[in-house]
């Protein structure tokens, strides 16, 4: 976390942790470059009852130490490529707006794209839009929600097709109900994809549990439903 006489970026986890950190390093800027180390007990001298305690570490920063900070201070950004440019999707980059992921947004028709997209987000244009699978970045978490079921079906097929060679896509979701899955499921099996290889679809997508077919709704459980699938303790691949 760095701390600035009026402005902060990142966080140590918020809280009354927090307050007292930034008042500390604050503290520290008008008192003139130092490193301290200070321990804070999770209890009740912090309004807490979590128990334990924190060790954190004071350092003071110049302009010499920018390009340093900025390396420290980067978040990690996963990839995400988004098939289809329609209004699940719409309401789907914003909400990935400020989450860690890069988004590759890819749909084969012209002008289907609007001018503004977050900053984390990227167009591209492929016809036809299964040809951008192979492409995609390894370890890309892959959401398909075409205008079209051939299309759907067809960039299904690719996935799979780069699975089999690759092993890299740890997420492979498909919007639709279970009837589409099954007609979806029939045809693959047909094209000589096995019950495994077809286990690693996920249909429908999103965390289960949320009711509504509003996009916004929609975008909410399926980007709780990536972030499942992010290292990190509770995490999960999407199957």
């Amino acid at each position: 976390m760095a701390v600035f006489a009026q402005d902060t970026v990142g966080t140590v986890g918020g809280g009354h942790l927090e307050f007292q950190a930034i008042a500390q390093a604050r503290q520290q800027l008008l008192a003139g470059p130092a490193q301290a180390d200070r321990c804070y007990a999770l209890g009740p001298a912090l309004g807490q009852c979590c128990g334990g305690e924190v060790h954190l570490n004071f350092e003071s920063v110049t302009a010499a130490d920018i390009a340093a900070l900025q390396e420290r201070l980067a978040v990690k950004r996963y990839p995400v490529a988004l098939f289809g440019g329609g209004h699940v999707s719409r309401a789907l980059v914003q909400v990935l707006a400020g989450l860690p992921l890069q988004v590759s947004w890819i749909d084969s028709r012209d002008g289907i794209f609007p001018a503004q997209v977050p900053a984390n987000v990227t167009c591209d244009h492929s016809d036809p839009v299964q040809a951008a699978v192979v492409s995609l970045a390894p370890d890309s978490r892959v959401l398909i929600m075409s205008f079209s079921h051939a299309e759907d079906l067809a960039v299904v097929a690719a996935c799979l097709t780069r699975q089999r060679v690759q092993a890299d896509l740890p997420y492979i979701g498909l919007i639709g109900s279970q009837t589409k899955w099954a007609t979806f499921r029939h045809r693959l099996a047909a094209r000589g994809f096995t019950p495994e290889e077809l286990a690693f679809i996920t249909c429908p997508i999103g965390v289960p549990g949320i009711v509504g077919k509003a996009p916004e709704v929609i975008a909410v459980a399926v980007a709780a439903q990536i972030l499942q699938t992010l290292p990190g303790p509770g995490a999960r691949r999407g199957h």
